[in-house]
């Protein structure tokens, strides 16, 4: 190893061992200036880091809620599911029970038209009788 390796020279010190390049001195008076934008620099560098990890924080909460909701929303839908099945079979077996009932009523419906026309054609035969008695009994 040459010989002034690694040594540099410090502008208040002279020699020094250090590798760094920077001419700020830890032991060194410094500008209280200086030293407060720098303390002011990190304090928003950090605030500026807390804020960018903070926002997607905040979005994955809002998903969190978002997802929470759609969970809810679904769980609630799944049970009107269910309720609509249970009234669908019920009103299923009700039809069947009075699928006879109405047939009933269909053939009661076609006999009472039947009866109509015979209603209808009798009256037309009873006025034809009346009609002819009250020719009969004005000729006498």
């Amino acid at each position: 190893m040459e010989e002034g390796a690694g040594v540099t020279d410090s502008p208040k010190k002279g020699p020094t061992l250090s590798t760094s390049t920077s001419s700020f001195e830890a032991l060194d008076p410094h500008d209280p200036n200086l030293s407060r934008l720098a303390t002011k620099m990190f304090q928003k560098t950090g605030d500026f880091i807390s804020s960018e990890l903070t926002g997607p924080l905040e979005d994955y909460r809002l998903l969190e809620n978002m997802n929470r909701a759609t969970i809810s929303k679904y769980s609630d839908m799944q049970q009107i599911t269910e309720n609509l099945a249970a009234s669908t079979t019920e009103m299923n077996v009700k039809l069947e029970e009075l699928t006879p009932y109405l047939q009933q009523i269909d053939e009661i419906d076609a006999t009472v038209s039947k009866l109509e026309v015979a209603a209808y054609k009798l009256d037309a035969y009873t006025q034809q009788l009346e009609a002819k008695f009250k020719s009969l009994t004005q000729k006498k």
